[in-house]
Parts: C-alpha cells; structure tokens; sequence
C-alpha cells in the first residue's frame, strides 16, 4: 500500500502488490460496459431444447465464480440466430439477476462461447480499461455483492435490472493492476476445483469400496436384524450454546443441551426434509432434533460397518401431502444386506474409516481454501 504521511483516506484496498501505487479510479459499470443485457427463453421452452448446437446459459449455469455445465441445453442455429445480440463472447461476464441466485457471477469460456443467455442471466461486456475477470471477482466480493443486495426490496433478492447493474459503483487500478489481481483468484480458484475433485473422487472410493464388501456374498441379514431406531422429541428452539451435549440436525451440529439421549457409536439419519437419507456416523454422548433417527446396532453387528452398508443404499422417500420427503425405518429396514462375523465387520470398518479420515482431512482444507478466497475478496477491492 502507498505510503500516507499525511493521514489521508486514499482510494486503495487494503491488501496490495508492492509494486503497485497510486489511488483507484471511481467508476461505474455502465461507463465501463460496452453491453449490460440479457436474453429470452425460446418459446416453447425446454421443449425446444437440443441436446447439441448452441449452448443456452440459464441461472443454474452460473455459479459463483465458475460455470455449473452439467446440464446445459442447447438450441438449433435458428433459434440462435433469432437471438444473435445475445450470442457470447469469450471472457462475457455472466450475471444472475432474478431469483434466489442472483448475484453469482462467471466468465464465458470456450465451452458455451457463441451460446446465449435467457433472461435470467445478463452479460456484461467490458470496455478495454476493464478487465472482465476483475469485475467478475469484484461482484462475487463484498463490495459487489452488498450493492446488489442493496437494490431487492426487503432483501428478498427478487430482481435485477439493467439500469441498477450500471449504476453499481466499482473502483479500478490500472489494467496491468488488475489483471495481477484476478490472475491470482484465478489460481485459487483452480486449487480450489482441484480440491472438490480429490473430495469428490473420495467420497466415490468409499461408497464403492463399501457397496463391494458388503455385497461380497449373497444377503444374509436384513437391516432391522441388526439395527434399532430411535426417534427425539427435542425441539430447536431448546437449544443452547453453553449445554454440555451436543444434538444434532440435518446439517450437523446445531446446539447443546444439558442432557443427552443416547452414548456410544450411532448412525445418525435424516428421516423427513431436505436432505432426507443423509448419513453421518457418531460416538459419543448426544440427541438429535425430530427431523433425525439415531439408529444402534444390536448384539454381534458392528455400528460403524453398518453405517458403511447404508452409504450403498439408495433411499426411496415418501411424499406427502405437503411435499415434504421423508423415510420409515419400518419400511427400508426391511432391505437385506451381507454382514459377516463382527471381526470381519470391524476390520473392514476400520479401513473404510482410515479412508474417510483422509477425506475428513481434504474437506478441512477445502474449508481453509475458500477462507482465504473469502479473505482476498474482502481484501483486494474498495
């Protein structure tokens, strides 16, 4: 940062490359963009849609600071040409601006190059003195997200328009400036796609590695022969955070209460909502809110290894009236699986367990990366 002998608010963030000085320009993205607008979904909708051609970006595409093509559509060059003051350019900054995404930011890159977008995605394209991949990392930053958020009513994040996409005010170094700058959260950003593969490549080996072995042989046990299921009353707002035992939720640990419902090994599962028939494996004193089961092994069965053998299942939830997914122990414990002695169980708990202490280790650091991501966001812009 430029040395400040006379005390004087300068306009520069409050990290920076040394080599860099002088104040940043105040701007706005409307004197910066040469194009701020969005597309149209093709009548007809997804029924329109190819399975080849030209790349049709919509919300769910654009994630935050990368693209999500998993499912991208496609339309034929007649829709496309119908449509040709949306087709994108590389490095087009993509924009969501309706919706519970808006405000997730990415770049076009080769693979939906000549695509276009429908009208929940607008495409910023920047004149020389802007690079496209600062002002995509300037949005997803504090600075960017807290002006967008500024503009929904209620903070509902509703809507977007293309005239409040203008008037957001951005302040930019030189270009030499900011392309150190996004060169770098480009590198983290790689790291940090790297990272989800090696997580997500673990999470695979495991549930690989269990289906096999507990599948060796033919079924010899149903579920219920070697599992209890236990249900809690406790309610949310009981909670507390200076309670002695730890109770969990859907989404892990959520509180701490005085007392505790169950000590020892359990497998933990979410039984109605979102994210019913998620699993997770405990030992040690606990309770759970009512949208879980804690299930227990009975005599002669390994809790860990069974807790490995539902990883390989795939849970069918009921709908009910309310739309609300949910699971009864009564109907999947029904479902047969091979346990064999509880040594065998034990040792083939015990590697699968050494696996996912690694992938423990890997999704720390995945934490510590998006941290420092966090960081250089709050950090690298005003």
């Amino acid at each position: 940062m430029a040395e400040n002998r006379d005390k004087k608010v300068l306009n520069v963030p409050h990290l920076r490359f040394p080599e860099f000085s002088g104040e940043w320009e105040k701007c706005t993205i409307g004197e910066l963009a040469i194009k701020v607008g969005s597309g149209v979904t093709p009548r007809g909708g997804e029924s329109v849609y190819k399975t080849e051609w030209h790349p049709f970006v919509r919300s769910q595409n654009v994630g935050w600071g990368h693209l999500l093509l998993d499912d991208i559509a496609f339309i034929d060059n007649e829709t496309h040409l119908r449509q040709k003051n949306t087709e994108l350019q590389m490095d087009d900054v993509l924009l969501n601006i309706t919706g519970a995404s808006i405000g997730r930011s990415a770049l076009v890159n080769k693979q939906i190059e000549g695509g276009n977008v429908n009208q929940h995605v607008c495409i910023i394209r920047t004149k020389e003195n802007l690079v496209s991949s600062f002002l995509c990392n300037f949005l997803l930053s504090n600075y960017g997200q807290k002006q967008i958020d500024s503009f929904q009513a209620g903070g509902n994040r509703q809507g977007l328009n293309f005239e409040q996409i203008k008037s957001i005010k951005i302040a930019i170094p030189s270009t030499k400036e900011q392309k150190k700058i996004a060169t770098l959260l480009h590198l983290i950003n790689e790291r940090i796609a790297t990272q989800n593969k090696i997580i997500d490549k673990l999470q695979s080996l495991i549930k690989g590695i269990a289906a096999k072995l507990t599948r060796a042989e033919s079924p010899n046990v149903r579920l219920c022969d070697c599992l209890e299921c236990h249900s809690s009353t406790l309610q949310e707002y009981c909670l507390s955070t200076t309670g002695s035992y730890p109770v969990y939720g859907a989404t892990g640990l959520i509180g701490y209460t005085d007392s505790y419902a169950y000590n020892g090994e359990s497998v933990l599962i979410v039984k109605d909502g979102s994210g019913v028939g998620s699993l997770s494996y405990v030992n040690d004193c606990f309770s759970v809110i009512g949208t879980l089961n804690y299930l227990t092994a009975k005599k002669e069965h390994s809790v860990l290894y069974l807790y490995y053998a539902l990883m390989a299942f795939n849970f069918t939830p009921y709908i009910t009236g309310m739309a609300i997914p949910h699971i009864y122990f009564k109907d999947y414990g029904k479902a047969r699986l091979f346990c064999p002695s509880i040594e065998k169980q034990i040792r083939i708990a015990s590697l699968l367990y050494s696996i996912e202490q690694k992938l423990v280790v890997e999704q720390n650091l995945i934490i510590s990366l998006n941290a420092q991501k966090s960081y250089l966001l709050r950090m690298l812009f005003i």
